[in-house]
């Protein structure tokens, strides 16, 4: 999880040993609740237990401990609710945090990372969350490690241990009921009625210097002096020599192994659940398709309109060209339209993938999958109304593969978004570099400059064959003109032009194969793409693994508490 410019320094060790945290013994809830809002909170739950939960457990039961899950995090009487985005009101901000946890305590692990679990919530909220993670922990013996931001004097009390940092120096590591005790002696006792925490950041927070805090004997101390002599005191107070003894008594001794029983649900499994879920989430998000569905129909309905009943006049020539152009360019770049919800998507996988709930290969098949019949509904039915509202080849096999190349276009465009959104992640950046490409290929397609006329250098080689458009537009035109007849205008000629004849000449395609070779290649670019998702996903995730362990680095003091309460699980 560490970023780009971030180092990592000393020993990360598990029970005083190296070792990696295997599947199910640790998890990491994120300070963002990064959720599928279309849900509901029990499906929400239910899904994720079928995704993690070891393959050796039943359906009922991965069931029941889902329920069980939402009853210890008092979600029952929301369990029926949608999550809710931009589109409907769904759940509080305080129920959107005990999803995130439950989703990540279905396992039971044995470590429980929390990042500012009460951010954004009110005191309540917060003493709410925080005390059904310690019933929690305390039943089911784990180990609980959260950053809190500013915590109330009720969730203060309900953590055993406190690790005060300050601009990376340790001013505290100890128990937090002593913390008072350690500040009193070192000079900057509490005042009565005050909560603990806000004294303790607010002794240690330079950012507002001119606020100056009394010291040991009334003289007036900066900040910087203040952690200075705290850093000092905790160095050489017995709370440090507890810990280092207890440090070395861990390594010395070694415990047991922290790992999970049973196996994680298998890949077919995975991508199985992952598939209906998606399928879900892309039926009841209106932004996914069928906004961009009613968007093709209105699209298709003005493109049959303007070329109804084209005819077979030497003019229809160049005006079917340009229908077909149409569709295979600017009806599949509508196909960026969907990328905001894709980000979303991209969103809810990273955070999953990090916690080990799934791998990137689950991910690709059951998007493409999921998909797959919408892509189809789109390419039939609004492709139906330009089809034969233009009056073009009339035969069913004709529009069978008129329907495919817009199919595998559609298909292919959506896999290319798929790349642009691994790497620029912010849906209006990556809608703007989709749009671009595209703007790039669709030059290149043949149609606005005919093959022979394209500068050879970089154009013509290879972006000719790079793009797209090339195939779809050669695999329209092929299918519409080969068996068609045509009045030829031009002075000196024959009285008439085959459709053999105006590929070759007017449209200069490539004639050496037939049209279903375009559509093997288009085709094998869908699978090309995908693959190239999946090759950059895994080169990432081997440039940055999941590490055994984390490290907070912050430029503001923060409070870090821990529950020492998992020797019962032969960890401390």
């Amino acid at each position: 999880r560490l970023g780009s410019g971030v180092s990592q320094k000393g020993d990360i060790l598990i029970n005083g040993r190296r070792q990696k945290l295997s599947y199910g013994t640790s998890a990491y809830v994120t300070q963002d609740d990064v959720l599928m809002t279309t849900l509901t909170v029990r499906e929400a739950v239910r899904y994720s237990a079928s995704l993690q939960l070891p393959s050796g457990m039943s359906a009922a039961a991965k069931r029941e401990r889902a329920e069980e899950t939402l009853r210890e995090m008092g979600l029952e009487g929301a369990a029926d609710t949608r999550i809710g985005g931009w589109m409907h009101k769904g759940i509080s901000g305080g129920q959107r945090r005990r999803v995130s946890i439950c989703m990540e305590i279905l396992t039971r692990p044995a470590l429980l990372f929390l990042d500012e679990p009460t951010s954004g919530l009110d005191s309540a909220a917060s003493f709410h969350v925080v005390s059904r993670i310690a019933r929690l922990a305390r039943r089911e013996g784990m180990t609980v490690v959260a950053a809190v931001h500013q915590p109330s004097t009720e969730v203060y009390g309900l953590f055993h241990g406190l690790c005060l940092l300050a601009y990376g120096k340790t001013v505290f590591f100890g128990p937090a009921a002593e913390t008072n005790q350690f500040f009193a002696l070192s000079g900057f006792p509490c005042p009565s009625l005050m909560n603990p925490s806000d004294h303790f950041l607010r002794t240690v927070n330079k950012d507002f210097d001119n606020d100056i805090e009394e010291g040991l004997g009334g003289k007036k101390m900066t900040t910087v002096e203040n952690i200075d002599a705290l850093v000092a005191s905790y160095k050489s107070s017995a709370h440090m020599d507890k810990v280092t003894r207890q440090i070395a008594d861990i390594r010395g001794t070694g415990g047991e192994v922290v790992k999970m029983e049973g196996q994680q649900p298998s890949f077919l499994m995975q991508s199985f659940v992952l598939t209906k879920r998606s399928f879900i989430n892309m039926y009841r998000d209106l932004g996914y398709y069928w906004l961009r569905f009613a968007i093709y129909i209105a699209l298709c309905l003005c493109c049959g309109t303007i070329f109804y009943d084209i005819g077979h006049s030497y003019g229809s020539i160049q005006a079917r060209g340009s229908m077909l152009m149409f569709v295979g360019a600017f009806l599949t770049f509508m196909a960026i339209g969907g990328f905001p919800s894709f980000v979303e998507d991209m969103k809810i996988f990273g955070r999953e993938r990090l916690n080990g709930h799934y791998g990137v290969s689950s991910f690709v098949i059951a998007n493409t999958v999921s998909a797959t019949p919408y892509l189809l509904l789109i390419s039939l039915v609004p492709g139906a109304m330009a089809y034969y509202l233009v009056g073009l080849q009339r035969s069913f096999d004709h529009f069978a593969y008129f329907a495919l190349v817009l199919f595998m276009t559609m298909m292919l465009v959506e896999g290319l978004m798929m790349i642009v959104a691994s790497a620029v992640p912010d849906f209006l950046m990556g809608i703007i570099t989709g749009a671009g490409i595209q703007g790039v290929m669709m030059l290149n397609g043949g149609f606005f400059r005919l093959p022979h006329d394209l500068p050879k250098p970089v154009w013509r080689y290879p972006m000719y064959y790079v793009a797209f458009h090339k195939y779809a537009n050669q695999g329209f035109y092929k299918n519409e003109f080969l068996g068609l007849t045509f009045p030829n205008n031009q002075a000196g000629g024959a009285t008439t032009i085959t459709g053999d004849e105006i590929l070759r000449e007017y449209w200069q395609v490539e004639m050496g194969y037939n049209k279903w070779v375009d559509l093997a290649v288009l085709f094998g670019m869908v699978i090309l793409y995908r693959v190239l998702f999946l090759a950059i996903m895994k080169l990432t995730e081997k440039a940055k693994p999941m590490v055994n362990g984390l490290r907070f680095r912050r430029t503001q003091p923060s409070v870090h508490i821990a529950d020492q309460s998992f020797e019962a699980n032969g960890a401390k």
